[in-house]
C-alpha cells in the first residue's frame, strides 16, 4: 500500500457548501416578523372567505436534484422516512490507458490498483482551527435526527440504466424517474458489495458499512507522489469509504476494449452507483447530500518505460484516476410508520382544520382564496336606449344580474364596491386601494412541539405559496428582489414564508406569514383570475421548479421540486375551525389592509 489514510482529502467542500448554501437548520434563528406590523392607520379587513385542504402526493419525479437526502430520519408528527439513492458515475476527460495489455510497457508486473475510495463531502462549518490533538473542528450541517446515530450503509454497482429521454415521447422529453423506483433498482443491482472494507483495523468499529454514520471528524490523508514521496493533506468531514479493488480492476483496467471510450459509452457499461440504507433499530439519522460534489479516486501503480542509446528501463511510478459522481440521479424515498392522524387529514377532502405540509413524497396544501358561491355578476347600467350609464364624474355605473359569471361573488363585490354598501348599483371608482394583503400561517405547537415528544421535529425554514392552478410563481415573488447574500435561502424576504420563533435560544416556530398584496390588487383592480393556490415545504425559495406527479390527483399533477428534496414538515391551523374554538384565532385568514376611497 502506498496510501495510508485516517479519513481523506476533500476538494470539493467548497462547492458542496456554496451549491445550496447549506439546508434549513442553518437558518433558524432568523427574528420574527421581519417586514413589520406597523400598518400606517390602513384599515383591516379579515373576513375573506378562504378554505384551504390538505392533498397527499404519492411517488413524485426525483431525478436530477441539486441535493438528496440519505439515511432515515424519524418525524413524530409524520413517521419515517427512508432515503436511497442512485447516481451514474463519469470518467475524466481524457480516455484512461494503462500499461497492463502490452507485456513491452511494463517489466514484470502490469497495472496494479492500490486503493479505491470514494469521497463525498458533507456540508459543513469550520467551528475552530486546531484543538488540543492538532485537528479542525467542524460542524455538520443539513443533519436531521440523532447526532452520529448509525444504520447499515451498502453500496452497489446499479444495473439499472438511467437514460436521458423519454421513449414514450419519441425520445424528446426527459426521462424522469419516480420516489418509489426504490424496489426495481434494488433488484437490478449487481449484488456485490463495493464498501466491503473488513471489520478490522479502522474500520474495526464498522464506520464504512455495517455502523455508517455521519462524521464530523476532519480527514488527514498521507499519500506517496511520483517521486515516492509522503504527502498530507486535511479535509472536511465526508463520507470517505474503500470501495472494492477487484471489481474496479475488472471493470476498469479489465475493461472490454471501447468501453471506456466516452462517458456515453461508459454510463451504459458501467452503471452507477446505488447507495442502500437499513436500519439497525436506532433513532433515525439522515444528511443532505451534495452527491456531484463526490468523487472515486481510483489509486494505482504501474511502470513508466524508459528507453535510452536503444536500452529499456522501468520505474514503478503511482498514479490516480478520478471519476465524478455526474450523470442522472434518483432520489429513493420509503414512508413507514406513518402517523395515523397525518394519513386521516392528508388522504381528506373536506375542509381543513390543519394543514399537513410534508417533504419528500408527502403532501402539500390547497388554497382558495374567497367563497366560491357564483349567482350573480355585474353588468353596466344601460339607459332606455341601451347607452352605458356613468356618474356624474364620468365612472361607469354597474349592477348586479343574477346570472353566475364563474367568478365569486364576494371577489365580485369588491371589484364593484357600492358607497354604501347596501346599493345595488355599484362603480370601479369605489374599490378600494389594496396597501398590503398577507395570509399568515399560525403553527400548531401543541403537535409540532408536545413536551410528549423526546426529540422535537426539525421545523422548515420556508414555506413556499404558489399558482397551483398554472403551476408557476405568483406575481409577488416576482417583483420581490430582496436578498440576503449572507443567506441567500431568506432572498425575497418581504414575499415571505420565512419561520417566525420565539425570541429565546434555539425557540420553536410560531407562524409563516406570505405577502401577496399584488396577487390581491391584480384580482380587484385587473379582473385577473382567481386561480387556486398551493402550499408547499421548500429546501429554497430561489429555485421554483416542479416535479411531476407519478398519478395525478384531482388537485395537481405535480408539486415544487424543492420540496421534494426536503425530509421536513410542519403542522398548520387550517380554515374550517370554528366560532368559539380555542384556536379560532389560529385559524388561516387573509389579512388585507386597505384606504378607502374618499
Amino acid at each position: 500500500m502506498f496510501k495510508k489514510s485516517y479519513l481523506l482529502q476533500g476538494f470539493f467542500g467548497l462547492t458542496a457548501v456554496v451549491l445550496l448554501a447549506s439546508c434549513d437548520k442553518d437558518f433558524n434563528e432568523l427574528g420574527t416578523d421581519i417586514v413589520g406590523d406597523d400598518h400606517f392607520g390602513f384599515v383591516k379587513y379579515t373576513d375573506v372567505g378562504i378554505q384551504s385542504y390538505n392533498q397527499k402526493l404519492g411517488p413524485i419525479a426525483s431525478n436530477n436534484l441539486p441535493i438528496n437526502p440519505l439515511g432515515f430520519y424519524d418525524n413524530p408528527v409524520y413517521g419515517t422516512t427512508q432515503a436511497n439513492f442512485v447516481t451514474q458515475v463519469e470518467l475524466p476527460t481524457s480516455v484512461p490507458t494503462f500499461n497492463n495489455t502490452d507485456p513491452d510497457e511494463y517489466d514484470t508486473e502490469p497495472t496494479k490498483i492500490d486503493s479505491v475510495i470514494l469521497n463525498i463531502p458533507y456540508f459543513s462549518t469550520l467551528q475552530s482551527d486546531l484543538d488540543e490533538n492538532d485537528n479542525k473542528v467542524y460542524k455538520l450541517d443539513s443533519i436531521y435526527g440523532i447526532s452520529e446515530s448509525k444504520f447499515k450503509l451498502s453500496i452497489y454497482q446499479s444495473n439499472f440504466y438511467l437514460r436521458d429521454l423519454d421513449p414514450d415521447q419519441s425520445f424528446t422529453g426527459q426521462q424522469l424517474f419516480y420516489t418509489d423506483k426504490d424496489a426495481e433498482i434494488d433488484s437490478y443491482k449487481v449484488p456485490v458489495l463495493l464498501n466491503d472494507a473488513p471489520l478490522t483495523g479502522n474500520n474495526a468499529d464498522g464506520h464504512e458499512n455495517t455502523a455508517f454514520f455521519f462524521d464530523k471528524r476532519e480527514h488527514k490523508t498521507t499519500a506517496l507522489n511520483e517521486d515516492g514521496e509522503e504527502v498530507e493533506t486535511r479535509s472536511v468531514p465526508s463520507m470517505r469509504l474503500h470501495l472494492n479493488k477487484q471489481v474496479f480492476t475488472d471493470l476498469i483496467l479489465n475493461a472490454p476494449s471501447g468501453q471506456l471510450a466516452n462517458n456515453s459509452v461508459f454510463k451504459n457499461y458501467f452503471r452507477g452507483l446505488y447507495f442502500k440504507t437499513e436500519s439497525l433499530g436506532n433513532p433515525g439519522n439522515m444528511a443532505m447530500i451534495n452527491f456531484k460534489g463526490g468523487s472515486i479516486t481510483i489509486y494505482y501503480n504501474e511502470d513508466k518505460a524508459t528507453t535510452t542509446n536503444g536500452t529499456t528501463t522501468y520505474q514503478r511510478v503511482n498514479k490516480n484516476m478520478v471519476l465524478t459522481l455526474n450523470g442522472n440521479t434518483v432520489s429513493l424515498l420509503n414512508n413507514s410508520n406513518e402517523n395515523a392522524n397525518y394519513l386521516a387529514a392528508a388522504n381528506s377532502a373536506q375542509e381543513a382544520s390543519r394543514l399537513y405540509l410534508k417533504g419528500g413524497q408527502g403532501s402539500i396544501a390547497v388554497i382558495d382564496i374567497f367563497n366560491q358561491a357564483d349567482t350573480y355578476r355585474y353588468d353596466r347600467k344601460l339607459d332606455g336606449n341601451g347607452n352605458p350609464v356613468s356618474d356624474a364624474k364620468g365612472n361607469p355605473i354597474y349592477i348586479r344580474v343574477n346570472t353566475p359569471n364563474g367568478v365569486s361573488d364576494e371577489l365580485d363585490d369588491l371589484r364593484y364596491p357600492a358607497v354604501d354598501n347596501t346599493g345595488i348599483d355599484r362603480s370601479t371608482k369605489n374599490r378600494w386601494m389594496i396597501n398590503e394583503a398577507n395570509l399568515t400561517f399560525y403553527i400548531d405547537r401543541d403537535i409540532m412541539s408536545n413536551p410528549a415528544q423526546t426529540i422535537k421535529p426539525v421545523e422548515p425554514n420556508r414555506i413556499f405559496l404558489y399558482d397551483l392552478t398554472n403551476k408557476k410563481v405568483l406575481i409577488d415573488y416576482t417583483y420581490d428582489f430582496t436578498s440576503n447574500t449572507i443567506r441567500p435561502k431568506n432572498n425575497k424576504y418581504i414575499h415571505g414564508g420565512i419561520i417566525e420563533r420565539e425570541q429565546v435560544t434555539n425557540g420553536r416556530g410560531q407562524r409563516y406569514k406570505i405577502r401577496l398584496t399584488s396577487h390581491l390588487r391584480n384580482l380587484i383592480t385587473k379582473d385577473s383570475t382567481n386561480v387556486r393556490l398551493g402550499l408547499a415545504v421548500t429546501e429554497t425559495i430561489n429555485n421554483v421548479a416542479f416535479s411531476k406527479l407519478r398519478t395525478a390527483n384531482t388537485n395537481t399533477n405535480s408539486a415544487p421540486s424543492m420540496s421534494v428534496l426536503s425530509p421536513l414538515g410542519t403542522v398548520l391551523y387550517g380554515t374550517n375551525i370554528p366560532v368559539g374554538d380555542e384556536n379560532y384565532d389560529k385559524r388561516l385568514k387573509l389579512e388585507i389592509y386597505y384606504t378607502k376611497p374618499e
